[in-house]
């Protein structure tokens, strides 16, 4: 892996493509413009109907108490003081947190119209912003939470992700397309962005001459009917990106219905066309485009990577022997160090996760207070940077192994050193009937209930891997569907009723959309059942397997009897 080891510019926060004066008054006039539109709403000027897509373009949706803001964290990073901006909104504009989701955006649940321009123009203070945050145009892009310091990285994805954010953003061709899209990229071949269940996935390998390569997969997607994307190419070159991505969504764009909401997504053309007869249309469309016109040359990579912020990453021999001493002395900092960190290209440093998911709280959910304090020690530990994962928790990235047990005493002090990542409590979910007006019942209170069953730390090992993801609407934002167990909540004559999903799988290898369990039941039953489910794995499960191990071993009818036989 090629990484950049001292910060030419050490003025520039890390991590993240820092604006120029361009960028800063780009999002001024586009601020401006919104407060125009907003003025115009609230004076009556512009109806409900013709005020919507202004809103949704700008990241503003209309829920069942209020309005609610949704701010983009482009791939996933944040500087400290980004995240101290985003702290402010929630303490003056908000009720003290903030929803980190599972498209690396935070969301403000509790916001007056009137105050949205006051906000924006604070966040772009910080270099931040909504726009395209929702509508019908090409979303926020996300990627590897590890990416720039993974050691099975080939290229730097936070990069191409940039390009693709400003080449995206308010791009002509593609503001109103015939649905939403989203897009997913990762740095290396292994698959840390369920790349396969996006719009459009890209995963990095090297070819024959050891050149990287991108693999690209198309027609991928949750929601109401929820698709396994296919590979349309797996030999892309860099510098192609932008011109072949471009190609497949012109098709997209040309063809998607735009009268069926329900059947306007990439992933109903690419299943009704076939997969080969979209890269047909695809390379057509692609082979008439004026390639150096779109081509991403090494001197604008470099570019774009200059504006970059790298940490200085200097040798500190014993630094593992220092860790390795800290894990014998203390068992609890050892659990967590265990479930909770991942491996850096640099033998000295590690990657702290921050699990958003201390039992009895609200799934990605952070304070006011929180905020500040990960902002504060991202500072003291981190090179003030924080990442967000598209399983609602953060991590702290370039950590030196000496100084990880006091981080993880600072984090202790603030709830924020949860060592369940990976393990049956760390639950995704939406925010559900609670605010969103599209969901059919509440899922923060099952993901509580779910969580405090197995609160014990020794019998959340003993269950091992295992992901949850609990949904209040069948738009899928918790991903209940390629979650190992999904919930989903559903109407029943007004009702809230729940269904259960068993075997789905995120990422390319085993990637897989889970099958219903049986008839919905209500919430306490579904809480019940999955107690059942998981004592059932236990007593059948053999040697070191893992709960979808045992699933796809024995099939779903035994677990279905387990739930439903004294129903």
């Amino acid at each position: 892996m090629n990484n950049t080891l001292n910060n030419p510019n050490p003025s520039l926060a890390v991590g993240r493509y820092n604006y120029d004066a361009i960028d800063h008054q780009f999002l001024k006039e586009r601020i401006n413009q919104f407060r125009s539109q907003i003025e115009r709403r609230i004076s009556g000027e512009l109806s409900e109907d013709e005020f919507k897509p202004l809103r949704l373009m700008n990241g503003v949706y209309l829920q069942l108490h209020s309005y609610m803001l949704r701010v983009a964290i482009p791939y996933g990073i944040l500087s400290s003081t980004m995240l101290r901006g985003l702290a402010y909104v929630s303490q003056y504009y908000d009720r003290g947190y903030g929803h980190f989701t599972t498209r690396q955006n935070i969301q403000f649940h509790w916001i007056k119209l009137e105050e949205v321009p006051d906000i924006l123009t604070h966040l772009a203070s910080v270099e931040m912003h909504a726009l395209q945050t929702s509508g019908n145009c090409i979303r926020n892009i996300t990627s590897d939470e590890f990416a720039g310091l993974a050691a099975d990285e080939i290229l730097d994805p936070r990069i191409y992700a940039e390009i693709m954010r400003q080449w995206s953003t308010l791009h002509p061709e593609f503001t109103f397309l015939p649905r939403k899209f989203k897009i997913a990229i990762s740095g290396s071949s292994t698959d840390r962005v369920a790349a396969c269940f996006y719009d459009i996935g890209i995963l990095t390998r090297l070819n024959d001459e050891q050149k990287p390569v991108f693999e690209v997969w198309v027609g991928g997607g949750l929601g109401r009917i929820p698709y396994k994307g296919k590979i349309i190419r797996d030999d892309l070159p860099p510098e192609h990106l932008l011109a072949y991505i471009e190609a497949i969504i012109r098709v997209y764009n040309l063809h998607g219905l735009r009268n069926n909401l329900y059947k306007a997504r990439i992933k109903i053309l690419v299943e009704n066309l076939g997969i080969e007869v979209y890269r047909e249309q695809v390379e057509k469309e692609f082979a008439t485009m004026d390639l150096d016109q779109y081509r991403l040359s090494d001197e604008l990579v470099a570019q774009i990577e200059g504006s970059f912020g790298r940490p200085v990453l200097e040798n500190h021999p014993g630094a593992a022997e220092v860790l390795a001493k800290h894990r014998q002395q203390d068992k609890e900092f050892d659990r967590w160090v265990k479930n909770n960190t991942h491996p850096h290209f640099h033998e000295d440093y590690i990657a702290a996760v921050v699990a958003l998911k201390e039992v009895g709280q609200t799934p990605g959910d952070a304070s006011t207070e929180q905020m500040h304090a990960l902002a504060d020690l991202a500072d003291e530990y981190a090179f003030g940077e924080v990442r967000v994962t598209h399983l609602q928790n953060v991590v702290l990235g370039h950590v030196q192994k000496d100084k990880l047990y006091a981080l993880w005493q600072g984090l202790k002090k603030h709830r924020l050193a949860t060592a369940n990542l990976g393990l049956i409590t760390d639950i995704v979910c939406c925010p559900g009937m609670d605010y969103c007006s599209l969901a059919n019942a509440r899922s923060i209170p099952v993901a509580k209930q779910i969580a405090a069953l197995f609160e014990d730390a020794e019998l959340q090992e003993k269950i091992g891997p295992i992901n949850i993801g609990v949904d209040g609407c069948i738009n899928s934002c918790a991903h209940h569907h390629i979650m190992n167990i999904g919930v989903l909540g559903v109407d029943k004559k007004g009702e809230e009723f729940y269904q259960i999903k068993l075997g789905g799988s995120s990422y390319k290898e085993g990637a897989a959309i889970g099958s219903i369990l049986g008839a919905a039941v209500k919430a306490e039953e579904a809480v019940k059942a999955i107690e059942k489910l998981i004592y059932f794995y236990l007593e059948q499960r053999q040697e070191n397997e893992h709960f979808i191990d045992t699933y796809r071993r024995l099939g779903t009818a035994p677990f279905k009897e387990i739930v439903y036989a004294t129903a």
